[in-house]
């Protein structure tokens, strides 16, 4: 076990290297044209088969352009089946085992129906915990290599002056902290959850909150596109449930009316319960309707994405733009995950593998091309920091690695094997091998080559591949726990 270093020290550490790089600015900048725009868009519980050319009846034209001028990814994981580790990952290159935020970052009181003061939510662990300061994340990174950054969306990973998204890279931030908001008040358990940049707002409340973060990211891109490098991070809450406490929003995603209307009527729009997940007796949406509000929120999400491309071909920087698009975890309410097994929440593989799709034709990667190769989002940042030519920092341990050679079918993912833990639930993918452990949720050993619905357990079959593969599990749960432990959580 390598030795706790300090704090203090830590920050030092970090401070020299940032200052090495900032002095390589120059060269850096010399070589700028060679250097590719960066448009990252995350969405929000998005199922695996909610994408329109995929035929499943939802309308997203922005996405299905992607497709045909991208390359869809069929095989592409995230790190945890739910948001904050999920997005920490993404972010850091690294397991949630390693940050130290490898579970939520919120409250459970307040999901059956306790409302805060300002005062008292001021105080929880939900505005006090946040991703370990030591930490670099992928804007820092691309800040040292001359990029100017912007986030725009759904941070949830700490609202603490210290976690917030301008004093860890980003020049610009217009979004929320948490997990979740009301999307037309931008409360959390009714206290405004809003900021820009380091300090919270409530300049656009009332205002779906889709709309506020398209608005943020075409004036950040007229100003940029075709004048700065620019990493664009867009973390939508589409289609993410609604954290309103009035049971009948609650229980269903929120879109606005017009979007709502591209979808067939639905019978009843709401029933009377005796009780809910989050209560007693009340009103709730009905499925059906849950469905179609899901639907429009995507659909309203991916009008937004659509603006965004139109404006960086005006700019006739399009091409020079690496585009990706994934969900954080996989679909939950009214998502579609067919044809994979389970949800949001569970290590079933559609709790983890999510939709994905990477568009840059200067790059190389192939238009209309569908990829199956073993890839995660742990790939993301050192992919992205090698063709922006930004150094990676010494003596971190990422767990990802360069993925461009097998976006363009030059050679295979290197990826062999991916883990999974989140409290008494864990899964490992070894080869074509998924075992899973859900405990009263089952679990057991598939072949995801035959089996990509995890419908056969083969553990009895195959004992020795069950083995083998828990091994390999237990092998890696023992590396996370000799890492050095970080972040908020400690009982891992």
């Amino acid at each position: 076990m390598r030795p706790m270093m300090v704090i203090s020290d830590w920050k030092l550490l970090r401070w020299i290297w940032l200052v090495v790089l900032a002095l390589s600015l120059p060269g850096l900048a010399a070589s700028a044209n060679d250097q590719p725009n960066v448009l990252l868009i995350v969405s929000d519980d998005q199922g695996y088969n909610d994408l329109g050319t995929l035929g499943n009846g939802i309308l997203t034209p922005s996405l299905d352009r992607l497709c045909r001028e991208g390359t869809r990814l069929t095989n592409f994981y995230v790190t945890w089946p739910a948001c904050t580790p999920s997005r920490g990952s993404l972010l850091t290159g690294r397991y949630p085992q390693r940050t130290g935020v490898y579970d939520m970052i919120r409250n459970e009181a307040p999901d059956y129906g306790y409302e805060y003061s300002p005062a008292e939510y001021a105080v929880t662990f939900e505005r006090i915990g946040g991703m370990d300061t030591r930490e670099i994340l992928l804007p820092e990174i691309l800040k040292a290599g001359g990029y100017t950054n912007a986030i725009f969306g759904k941070w949830d990973l700490g609202s603490l002056r210290r976690f917030l998204p301008t004093t860890r890279g980003f020049d610009e931030f217009y979004g929320f902290v948490n997990t979740g908001i009301d999307y037309y008040t931008h409360k959390r358990y009714g206290v405004p959850s809003m900021y820009r940049n380091g300090k919270p707002t409530t300049e656009d409340e009332g205002t779906y909150c889709t709309y506020l973060f398209e608005r943020e990211a075409l004036r950040f891109l007229g100003e940029h596109a075709g004048v700065n490098r620019f990493f664009l991070y867009v973390p939508f809450n589409a289609p993410h449930n609604s954290s309103s406490l009035n049971p009948k929003i609650r229980t269903s995603v929120q879109a606005p009316a017009r979007f709502k209307a591209l979808y067939p009527p639905v019978k009843e729009e709401t029933r009377r319960v005796d009780s809910y997940k989050y209560g007693g007796a009340a009103e709730v949406t009905t499925s059906e309707a849950r469905r179609r509000d899901y639907r429009a929120a995507v659909t309203c999400m991916d009008e937004a994405i659509g603006k965004m491309l139109r404006l960086l071909e005006q700019r006739g920087v399009l091409d020079e733009t690496i585009v990706i698009f994934f969900s954080d975890n996989g679909g939950s309410g009214g998502a579609d995950n067919a044809p994979l097994r389970g949800r949001k929440g569970q290590t079933w593989e559609g709790g983890i593998r999510v939709p994905c799709v990477v568009r840059w034709p200067d790059g190389g990667i192939p238009a209309g091309a569908i990829n199956d190769a073993f890839l995660s989002s742990l790939e993301v940042l050192p992919s992205l920091a090698e063709v922006t030519k930004s150094p990676l920092p010494d003596g971190v341990v990422l767990d990802g690695f360069n993925w461009w050679p097998a976006l363009r079918g030059e050679a295979e993912s290197p990826r062999r094997e991916m883990f999974w833990k989140r409290k008494e639930t864990a899964a490992a993918r070894v080869g074509h091998w998924k075992w899973v452990e859900m405990g009263k949720g089952g679990g057991g050993l598939f072949d995801l080559s035959a089996d990509i619905g995890e419908s056969n357990d083969l553990s009895e079959e195959r004992p020795d591949v069950l083995a083998r593969v828990k091994a390999r599990y237990a092998n890696w749960l023992q590396e996370m726990e000799k890492a050095e432990p970080r972040g908020p959580f400690r009982d891992f």
